[in-house]
């Protein structure tokens, strides 16, 4: 005999726990609630039984307070359960995660079964959902036309956007044919696409009557829809399939209204607000282009032909005035002199010498107002001369010819091809005025 072989009985009924639990895992069964009892711990004791067998099954407090009924013994119930055994006492037994009357069990065991499917095929992936439409002006909403869930809808669009078009599209919400005619709309709607979003709900039921929406055709309808489905199955504890799969789920109908409509108040708040900001930014553009055109009125002012010709006036007139200083100078000097040799020609006491001096003053003086004379007209000239030469280089009587002067938008005369681009504004001075531009073409001369 090999000891290895030889088990406790703790050893034996731990192998057969984790044999039980790892092979079977969760499991659903059916059966007849039978010894129910419920301790001061809050835990759930019971047995499940059918015609020929029997199981010992717990429900802990944690669990059990989820369960929407209050089980009684000869209730027929679906659990979704552990296998597992009790060690100290080798019972096998199970461990109870949730609860359902046997009709409504079987439904949410068909729900949990297509919800595994689908989520494995990736019809819930997060990034697979579209965004809503920022601004709605057209919803559609695929509902029963007598329902209180459609009334609910328009009441708060009416009240929260009234400019916003609602197009109905009449379906079935419970019964046997809903399904099919809910996919119907929500492909006629894809179709027409004359909405911005899709609303699809109903108002609060049991299972039974939310089911149309646990369809796999009406899942995968949601899926392929091109327009945005929002999903507004009862009330906010309800969930269904299409909560799942659709782009946004809205606990209430009334809350998918709220989502696609645009609160008036909020809206002209912010226009208001938004108003202001472009009033303010206005007035800030304004003033710096006021700015800056002051400081291109002051530059042209600066650099303006009419300033530089008043300059070269200014100096022209200056050398005037210099020159008329400097002959006043000399002859100033000159008469001096003569009236000292006059002096000296007074004192001299032979008249010959006299008569002799004054013919040579006299001489003199012609000469020197002769030279006076020839040297102020001969400078008078000089100064006509250059008058007309400074008003010939005038970039006013330049323009007055025809000419005119290129400036880029700097206010930089413009000399050679390379100093402009294509499609660049240009500014042309002419005789009488400014011509403003743009670039269409550049050609370089011919070397």
């Amino acid at each position: 005999m090999n000891n290895a072989n030889i088990y406790s009985v703790s050893q034996l009924n731990h192998a057969a726990k984790m044999l039980l639990e790892g092979q079977l895992g969760l499991v659903w069964l059916t059966g007849e609630i039978s010894n129910f009892s419920q301790p001061v711990s809050g835990h759930w004791y019971l047995t499940l039984k059918d015609e020929n067998s029997q199981v010992r099954a717990a429900m802990f407090r944690m669990k059990n307070m989820r369960v929407g009924f209050r089980p009684q013994n000869g209730m027929q119930v679906l659990v979704r359960a552990a296998v597992s055994l009790y060690e100290p006492r080798g019972d096998y037994q199970l461990i109870i995660e949730s609860m359902h009357p046997a009709g409504e069990g079987l439904l949410q065991q068909q729900f949990e079964q297509l919800k595994m499917k689908l989520a494995a095929e990736g019809l819930f992936a997060q990034n697979l959902k579209k965004n809503l439409p920022h601004f709605c002006k057209t919803v559609g909403v695929i509902t029963s036309p007598t329902g209180a869930a459609l009334q609910d809808i328009l009441h708060i669009l009416k009240r929260r956007d009234p400019n916003l078009n609602v197009v109905i599209y009449p379906t079935a919400v419970q019964g046997k044919e809903a399904a099919g005619e809910i996919v119907e709309m929500i492909n006629l709607a894809n179709i027409r696409r004359e909405t911005d979003v899709l609303i699809v709900g109903r108002g609060g039921g049991s299972l039974e009557d939310l089911w149309c929406f646990n369809e796999e055709a009406v899942a995968r309808a949601i899926f392929h829809s091109a327009l945005p489905v929002i999903s507004a199955v009862g009330h906010e504890t309800d969930v269904t399939i299409a909560d799942f799969v659709a782009d946004v789920r809205a606990p209430t109908p009334s809350a998918a209204a709220e989502l696609v409509s645009r609160n008036q108040d909020e809206l002209l708040q912010q226009l208001n607000y938004k108003r202001q900001r472009l009033d303010m930014a206005l007035d800030r553009i304004i003033s710096l282009q006021h700015q800056r055109l002051q400081r291109l009125i002051l530059r042209l002012q600066n650099r303006h032909p009419q300033n530089r010709l008043h300059m070269q006036s200014q100096h022209t007139a200056q050398l005037a005035r210099r020159l008329t200083t400097a002959m006043a100078r000399l002859m100033e000097k000159n008469r001096e002199k003569l009236t000292a040799l006059s002096m000296r020609l007074q004192q001299n006491p032979l008249p010959y010498q006299l008569q002799k001096q004054r013919q040579y003053m006299e001489q003199l003086h012609a000469r020197l107002n002769f030279a006076v004379k020839n040297n102020l007209s001969e400078r008078q000239h000089k100064l006509a001369n250059l008058c007309g030469k400074l008003d010939g280089l005038s970039p006013l009587k330049v323009l007055a010819r025809g000419y005119s002067i290129a400036q880029n938008r700097q206010g930089v005369a413009i000399t050679s091809v390379t100093q402009v681009r294509f499609d660049e504004p240009l500014q042309t001075q002419v005789a009488d005025g400014f011509i403003e531009s743009r670039i269409t073409k550049i050609k370089e001369k011919l070397r």
